[in-house]
């Protein structure tokens, strides 16, 4: 595994972070996209959307 792989792991959410997960969720962005997009894991992404009542597309 690299190095740099978990830099940011266990970081707290920014109040940016989250306006942009909302933004990013409202538009019907893939779950993949949208923690690609914010440099965060697909599971860490998915917690957040969840505590914040957001609804993710599954695209297949």
């Amino acid at each position: 595994m690299s190095e740099d792989r978990f830099e940011r792991h266990r970081q707290p959410w920014t109040t940016d972070e989250i306006q942009k997960l909302h933004t990013l969720a409202k538009k019907g962005m893939a779950l993949k996209a949208i923690s690609k997009a914010l440099k965060r894991s697909e599971e860490s992404t998915k917690d957040r959307a969840k505590v914040d009542g957001l609804t993710i597309a599954k695209l297949r």
